[in-house]
């Protein structure tokens, strides 16, 4: 018999849906999952464990709303020390960060 791997159907309908959004393609699916652990749990101890704010800004799509994406890319490679916001440089390559731009941008999954 072969492994079944259960995955709620709103997820993947969430992650289909969205992954057809630019460059996403570039982002394995299973890379996805960890950057979205690594967005709700590491980005959320400043933002906010719901992204609305907190040390550091709301990530939300509104909050995000005519920022452009290059700058956010920026943001989160180098960081803004004087704000506390560390660089993800070493972490993160271009692609998942602009992969998690584009996720906050649409607006992050349930």
């Amino acid at each position: 018999m072969g492994t079944t791997i259960k995955i709620p159907v709103i997820v993947c309908i969430v992650l289909l849906t969205w992954s057809s959004g630019k460059g996403w393609a570039e982002v394995s699916w299973g890379r996805q999952q960890e950057l979205i652990h690594l967005l709700r749990h590491d980005c959320g101890s400043c933002h906010g464990m719901t992204l609305q704010g907190g040390l550091g800004p709301a990530l939300t799509v509104q909050a995000l709303e005519g920022k452009p994406p290059e700058m956010l890319v920026e943001t989160i490679d180098h960081g803004r020390p004087e704000l506390a916001m560390p660089p993800w440089k070493g972490l993160l390559n271009r692609e998942e960060i602009r992969w998690l731009v584009d996720l906050l941008k649409k607006g992050t999954p349930p």
